[in-house]
């Protein structure tokens, strides 16, 4: 072996922690003439690593395609139209890999209340549609119901309902944060395009990531808050009303609706 090849072995065994070795005599070879010789078993002072030779650590999960996150400031003319165009066939986060279809949201274009719940079930990946499965009918019921018995001329088709994330959550777990943070952009978007006069935000996801707050739903509901302008009322989800021990919270939401049809349609 020759004088930079070992030097080669020396730095590796130095960069993995080894700082002494003992080297018989005359496995070394000679110096030049011109270098005074080292002691054999003697290791060159470790260095640091240079920052340029750090290799950075591989993503757990790269993402198949990435496409750049949308900026969340909103163009002056935008749509919903173009939003649904931009969001394509969605690759942007791990959600797309079970999904079946995207549901961009549906209603009045135009609203004057947009209802925000946390993501789609299997009904609404089945059909693209948002809140069509059991907790879906129960929010038509609660919006159509609620409206004629305080006398109010407003049914499910007069407002605009969506989601924070687009597609369905694998077993219908909630959004993780990076899913909300790519897939809120489009949300926030959606909502400064309508403008509507009131959001509700139907379940504590959906509350977090509109608001921004940690506070969970029990304490957030039935009281007003803010988006850019917009006010908020959270209130609970209809699939957490569907449980059988949730009797009170029923009556909740049904006064947080009501606060809500009368402040938007008064």
């Amino acid at each position: 072996m020759d004088r930079d090849s070992l030097k080669r072995r020396l730095e590796f065994y130095r960069d993995l922690g080894i700082r002494q070795l003992n080297i018989p005599a005359g496995v070394l070879p000679p110096e030049p003439q011109a270098v005074e010789a080292t002691p054999p078993a003697r290791m060159l002072p470790p260095q640091p690593t240079p920052v340029a030779a750090r290799v950075p650590p591989t993503p757990a999960r790269p993402v198949a395609n990435p496409m750049p996150i949308l900026l969340p400031v909103a163009p002056s003319d935008d749509t919903l139209q173009k939003i649904s165009d931009e969001i394509g066939d969605c690759r942007r986060c791990r959600l797309c890999e079970k999904r079946n279809k995207i549901v961009f949201g549906s209603g009045n274009p135009q609203a004057r209340l947009v209802f925000v719940g946390e993501g789609p079930g299997a009904d609404e990946d089945e059909t693209g549609l948002p809140f069509v499965g059991r907790a879906g009918q129960l929010l038509t019921q609660m919006i159509n119901g609620t409206a004629a018995k305080e006398g109010l001329a407003i049914r499910r088709e007069d407002v605009y309902i969506c989601n924070v994330v687009k597609c369905r959550p694998p077993e219908n777990r909630a959004p993780l944060p990076d899913e909300m943070e790519i897939c809120g952009q489009f949300l926030f978007r959606q909502l400064l395009a309508i403008r509507p006069k009131a959001i509700c935000v139907l379940g504590g996801t959906a509350a977090k990531a509109l608001l921004g707050t940690r506070e969970g739903i029990t304490k957030l509901r039935g009281n007003w808050q803010n988006w850019h302008d917009i006010q908020v009322m959270p209130t609970y989800h209809p699939s957490f009303l569907l449980r059988p021990y949730s009797q009170n919270a029923k009556r909740e939401s049904w006064e947080d609706l009501k606060k809500v049809l009368h402040y938007v349609f008064d």
